[in-house]
């Protein structure tokens, strides 16, 4: 049976501010020739020492190809990449995956069948290194016991955590960890993301975490970093990010946010599909005569059933303590949370408002408005 470890729990990490683990700097890629659209564009990173960053974002935005530059899988058509204050990455300059001591951990865990769990482990170890760092890891990870047992034996959770401890066993400058708890059930995955942290604390390593899920990110990340259609958008602190999100992007990926088109009235006053709104600038630039939108949270819309209301309810989801709707306006489709007493049926008829009390935040509309 897979088991939580709660000792890990209260492990705390010690970031080392003044010392740079990994940076990314001004990093463009695209594949194919001169024409080829970028995947890429103009990155800036920096994962400071025992720092755990989750990299976020929806498929396709870029993640994977990061990370594939960062390991040396690919080279950079722009930028470089440092480990440690050293270049491993140019245009000009790769220097071989193998050379940069970096641990991965995949999605699929990419265990060898064919080996023991203490094989496993010492894999990458190389001929001559004291193996008791291996031991150690898996008693940490919670394996202790089960060295001579082979990946078909292990649970989904204890494969992941054996991955864990190969990749930690050669004591890497740096682990990446693409997507790790994604094929894992509910339970263990749960398990498994409350101690990450303490793993890699108590290891002093360095993480990148790539996942498209906000609230893993946001749960177990020292800062979090958001990708969207190959640009960095921002990059800064779980509760910076969920209070100042500075792109209409980061506000609607993981805070699920709505964002309403509108047009400005005055300095404060902007003119919206649910009416005149007062909102405060996020601290982005806004050219004057720029499209405009609005972040209006899930919970800060209200709701009231009206036969003769304009809106009416297209989906809804019990989420245990509240509703989770999707209200249609027009062409708007809005998300809003509600208490369990106020409970619309499918189809209903309804009147959207705002919470009077709320603090609505101005976008400019640089991308095409999506609402989903």
């Amino acid at each position: 049976m897979d088991q939580p470890n709660p000792s890990l729990s209260g492990v705390k990490r010690v970031v080392q501010p003044s010392r740079q683990r990994l940076q990314v700097e001004g990093l463009w890629h695209r594949f194919g020739g001169n024409g080829a659209p970028w995947v890429l564009e103009e990155i800036d990173l920096q994962l400071q020492e025992r720092e755990l960053v989750g990299l976020l974002g929806p498929s396709g935005c870029g993640k994977t190809s990061l990370l594939r530059l960062i390991i040396g899988f690919d080279r950079p058509c722009r930028g470089r990449v440092l480990l440690d204050g050293q270049e491993v990455s140019s245009p000009t300059w790769l220097r071989p995956p193998e050379r940069r001591n970096i641990g991965m951990v995949f999605q699929d865990d990419a265990l060898f069948p064919h080996l023991s769990v203490w094989d496993n482990a010492c894999f990458g170890m190389g001929p001559g290194r004291d193996r008791s760092r291996a031991s150690w890891l898996l008693e940490l990870v919670g394996l202790a016991g089960l060295e001579e047992r082979y990946p078909h034996e292990l649970s989904g959770g204890q494969r992941q955590r054996l991955a864990l401890a190969r990749a930690l066993a050669p004591a890497p400058s740096l682990v990446l960890l693409d997507e790790p708890f994604s094929n894992l059930d509910v339970e263990v995955r749960l398990h498994l993301r409350s101690e990450l942290p303490g793993v890699l604390a108590c290891c002093g390593a360095t993480g990148l975490m790539v996942t498209h899920d906000p609230e893993e990110a946001l749960a177990i990340c020292d800062r979090v970093a958001v990708l969207n259609g190959g640009h960095l958008e921002q990059c800064a602190q779980p509760r910076q990010l969920v209070e100042a999100p500075t792109t209409g992007f980061v506000a609607s990926f993981v805070l699920q946010a709505n964002l309403l088109p509108a047009q400005r009235v005055d300095e404060q006053t902007v003119s919206t599909p649910l009416g005149m709104l007062r909102c405060r600038s996020s601290g982005t630039a806004i050219d004057p005569i720029a499209p405009l939108q609005v972040l209006v949270r899930p919970e800060q819309l209200q709701l009231q059933a009206d036969a003769q209301g304009p809106a009416s309810v297209s989906c809804r989801e019990f989420l245990g303590r509240t509703w989770l709707y999707r209200i249609q306006l027009d062409h708007l489709t809005l998300k809003l949370r509600q208490p369990l007493s106020n409970a619309l049926t499918l189809h209903q008829r309804c009147v959207v408002g705002i919470d009077p009390a709320a603090e609505l935040l101005l976008y400019p509309q640089r991308l095409p408005l999506v609402l989903v």
